[in-house]
């Protein structure tokens, strides 16, 4: 009698057993770490606790910076005018110098978000475990790795040992079957996803993006679906490797050549999910279903599409949900059960590792030639990387832009949780391409945020209120 068949494994499990170095007597496993990514904000502290403890890093060759949350958008004037953010910079790159570290700074050419040009340089590549003191490094999960946020101690504990000590998630199968309709892009995909599962609904899962509507994604648009899996409570989102990530990763700075090349299509295809491979959970959406999506509240589970009404509290399905509805409305000073459409906007921000690729800055270019920004509104374009900004520029996508009354800022975080200068003032809301709408994030305490996609938010732009982009740009 033949043995019987193992059943097959999904990728989240092949590549966990591949860096697994061994099982620790908590349970967990102490986990190589491929590709460690450090910014200025929490990799300062953790470069102080190695001194503290005598200790250098361990593989400085696997270890990559560049700076992105605080550094301003409008001048790279140095020192800087926050005495805090010069100061987070200054260590960072002398711990950059002391430890043999490569570092993207404005003066290297590639300084960009750290999930931004983590992708765009080749070094993220499929099969590789990656760590970053970021909560969104789950972006990098778009080429088929398992990449996840870590603390500042945890940073501290991949520099001294390239290894953490994690325990296994459960992995959920998320299948989007069909097309996506015309006007609905990456951004409407997740935030219909963590509306329906909610902010709390992948804790203790990694997430694996399937069906139609995730492979027909160019590789930009699955960076957008992975990014924030974080937001839906999963520790790990990624799509599984294919001839879409090949050809994206084909000839970057950091992607392996030659031999090396054909050595390492043989591994990433290898450690795509079988076919039959199991999973603790699956579940399933009609991508016809999904609209163009936006928030209404102050987390991104609060989404609705931009042909419903803002909930009511009656609405609700138990009291913690109704005094949730009740929170978010007096936040946002919002009129229960009327139209997400209309509501007036002070700022139009695209940006942040969620959508500030160049494929978002050509989308948005295509529908507003000919366009102007409404009266009193502040939009700001702020470029994911210097490598982005450069080939916008290059396709005059840049002067689109101002032409239609946007800002066209240098590449940084911006405003997407300003700990820069670009923040809002008072009660303004804005219409964001990024991935946070909690109370305060972007740096005014009663400051107002409705995430969206990249082109609704420009249709908000140019409208002057919330609005639906398929009615502003038709033809």
């Amino acid at each position: 009698m033949l043995p019987a068949r193992a059943m097959g494994k999904n990728l989240f499990q092949k590549v966990w057993e591949r860096h697994a170095v061994r099982t620790l007597p908590s349970g967990q496993a102490q986990v190589f770490i491929g590709l460690h990514l450090l910014h200025e904000v929490t990799s300062p502290q953790a470069f102080g606790m190695l001194r503290d403890l005598r200790l250098k890093v361990a593989h400085p060759e696997r270890t990559f910076a560049t700076v992105d949350h605080i550094v301003p958008t409008d001048t790279r004037l140095r020192p800087f005018k926050d005495s805090l953010a010069e100061g987070m910079i200054v260590a960072l790159e002398q711990a950059c110098t002391e430890h043999g570290i490569r570092y993207f700074d404005v003066r290297s050419g590639h300084q960009g978000i750290v999930h931004v040009i983590g992708p765009e340089l080749g070094l993220t590549q499929p099969g590789m475990t990656i760590a970053c003191g970021d909560s969104h490094t789950s972006t990098h999960g778009a080429f088929g790795a398992i990449a996840f946020g870590i603390g500042t101690t945890q940073v501290r504990d991949v520099l001294a040992t390239q290894t953490l000590s994690l325990a296994p998630l459960k992995v959920r199968r998320i299948e989007v079957k069909g097309r996506l309709r015309s006007g609905v892009y990456a951004k409407d995909v997740i935030l219909h996803v963590i509306r329906t599962l909610g902010v709390n609904g992948g804790t203790g899962y990694a997430y694996e993006y399937a069906g139609d509507a995730v492979s027909a994604l160019s590789m930009e648009e699955r960076m957008t679906l992975c990014n924030m899996s974080i937001e839906g409570g999963a520790r790990v989102g990624y799509v599984n490797p294919d001839e879409t990530t090949f050809e994206y990763l084909k000839g970057r700075e950091f992607s392996p050549k030659g031999a090396a090349w054909d050595r390492a299509l043989e591994y990433w295809r290898s450690i795509a999910s079988d076919a039959d491979a199991t999973y603790d959970d699956v579940v399933r959406f009609d991508a016809s279903d999904i609209a163009p999506t936006v928030t209404w509240g102050i987390n991104p589970g609060q989404a609705i599409s931009i042909e419903e009404n803002v909930p009511r509290t009656e609405d609700a399905h138990s009291p913690a949900e109704q005094a949730s509805i009740k929170e978010a409305l007096e936040y946002m000073q919002l009129e229960p059960g009327k139209p997400i459409q209309g509501v007036p906007v002070n700022v139009a921000f695209i940006g942040s590792c969620t959508n500030g690729r160049l494929s978002d800055f050509r989308e948005v270019a295509r529908h507003i030639r000919g366009k102007k920004v409404a009266p009193g509104v502040r939009a700001l374009a702020v470029p994911g990387s210097m490598d982005v900004a450069r080939a916008a520029e290059a396709e005059g996508l840049d002067q689109v832009f101002r032409d239609a009354g946007w800002e066209w800022r240098q590449p940084g975080c911006s405003m997407c949780l300003a700990m820069n200068p670009d923040r809002l003032i008072g009660r303004e809301l804005c219409a964001s391409s990024s991935n946070r709408n909690f109370k305060g994030r972007q740096g005014s305490p009663t400051g107002r945020t409705i995430l969206m996609s990249p082109v609704m938010v420009a249709a908000a732009a140019v409208a002057g209120r919330i609005a639906d982009a398929r009615e502003v740009f038709k033809a």
